[in-house]
């Protein structure tokens, strides 16, 4: 990034946060700030401590910082120079979901963040089925990059370690989920002779029972709605055709499908322990959460503030509500620039989805709306040249 660009983007951050402010956290006093300047090589400028909203406002109108953040911890000393001086209080529980750490991500920006707020969505219900948290406990905020960030900021999590946080993560990860836990085999004894039977979660046990119950049930429910179903079970060694259309019967009658969310697949025993395995192997991705493990094990950790400006985009950190997240468009809500034209040197062939627009731009002078060509100009794929009357 050349020092043109670099002080046109301070310009136009400098004029958003004249106008529009980043947010303070709770306990303003008592947090550590940390800042990335656009200057190449400049490095983070932290252990920044700020006692009132005016003091904050100034020093970030001033500096007009490409990257700003705020302590998730809490200190006596937020601006002392070392760790142990400054003197920790405990810390918000944090989750970061970025599509860095998505399995088969796509390429597209759009698509990829639609990916990550179905990531977060279902880390909220975790949070709230499972951890027992209020709605109004979680902050969530659209993280202005490639995701999202949940801060909890109940005084009870305060204190948790590295240690505790990690049990929360493997959790909601399913870090350490065994299959012989899920499907445990009891005995029965019958006449004259013992047996071995699965027994299953039911709906009604919470947790990861309740979760699997769910999913299980669906996918037999999507496995015989296949025209191929009576195939596929055959496949399976000891199921028949006989066998296979007394599976689909069963899974298609109501009667069962209620005895099913209580636990009980006995009519299923017909079913060989590969078959469950094999749907455990689907359905379990599908239920756990791909966070930023780091971030949430991290008691002093530094975490995006709340309308702020991302550097490396252009667009803002959008606080949002449980209920503002499912409309949330982050390409459309996000964008605080205008559409000024201005003439960019793109350095990179780039592909840009913002405000419901796609504009495909080659190397060499391009002529974009202003929200655009800040967006790649903060990502380093182009140079700025001049703004167009």
């Amino acid at each position: 990034m050349n020092s043109t660009t670099v002080l046109f983007l301070k310009r136009k951050f400098q004029e958003h946060y004249k106008q529009h402010p980043p947010q303070s956290p709770p306990q303003l006093n008592q947090r550590e700030w940390g800042f990335l300047m656009f200057d190449p090589g400049s490095g983070m400028y932290r252990h920044k401590a700020f006692y009132n909203d005016q003091e904050m406002h100034e020093y970030i109108q001033y500096m007009a910082p490409a990257h700003v953040y705020h302590s998730t911890a809490y200190y006596e000393h937020p601006s002392a120079s070392t760790m142990k001086e400054k003197s920790w209080l405990g810390a918000d529980l944090i989750f970061d979901l970025d599509a860095d750490h998505l399995p088969n991500v796509p390429d597209s920006y759009k698509d990829m963040l639609k990916s990550v707020k179905k990531e977060t969505l279902r880390l909220i219900d975790f949070l709230l089925d499972d951890f027992g948290f209020e709605e109004d406990e979680l902050y969530i905020a659209f993280s202005g990059g490639r995701g999202y960030h949940i801060h909890i900021r109940d005084p009870k999590v305060r204190k948790l370690d590295s240690a505790q946080r990690r049990e929360i993560i493997d959790y909601v990860s399913g870090t350490g989920l065994k299959k012989n836990r899920i499907f445990k085999k009891k005995t029965i004894e019958g006449d004259n002779k013992r047996s071995k039977v699965l027994v299953f979660p039911s709906e009604s046990q919470g947790g990861w029972g309740k979760l699997i119950n769910k999913k299980l049930i669906t996918y037999l429910q999507i496995q015989v709605d296949d025209e191929d179903a009576e195939k596929k079970l055959m496949e399976f060694k000891a199921i028949g055709k006989k066998k296979a259309i007394k599976i689909i019967d069963t899974i298609n009658s109501p009667a069962q499908l209620e005895q099913m969310k209580n636990g009980n697949f006995s009519a299923l025993s017909s079913i060989p322990v590969e078959f469950w395995e094999n749907a455990l192997d689907k359905i379990i991705p599908t239920i756990k959460v791909n966070i930023d493990e780091p971030v949430s094990a991290d008691i002093k950790r530094l975490i995006r503030v709340a309308s702020s400006l991302h550097g490396k985009t252009g667009l803002k950190v959008i606080p949002l509500t449980i209920d503002e997240l499912s409309g949330f468009e982050p390409l459309v809500d996000a964008v605080v620039f205008g559409d000024n034209k201005i003439m960019i040197n793109v350095i990179r062939a780039s592909i840009v989805e913002l405000k419901n627009e796609c504009f495909e731009v080659e190397e060499g002078k391009n002529i974009l709306p202003e929200y655009a060509a800040i967006y790649l100009m903060c990502k380093g794929a182009a140079e700025f040249m001049e703004v167009l009357k």
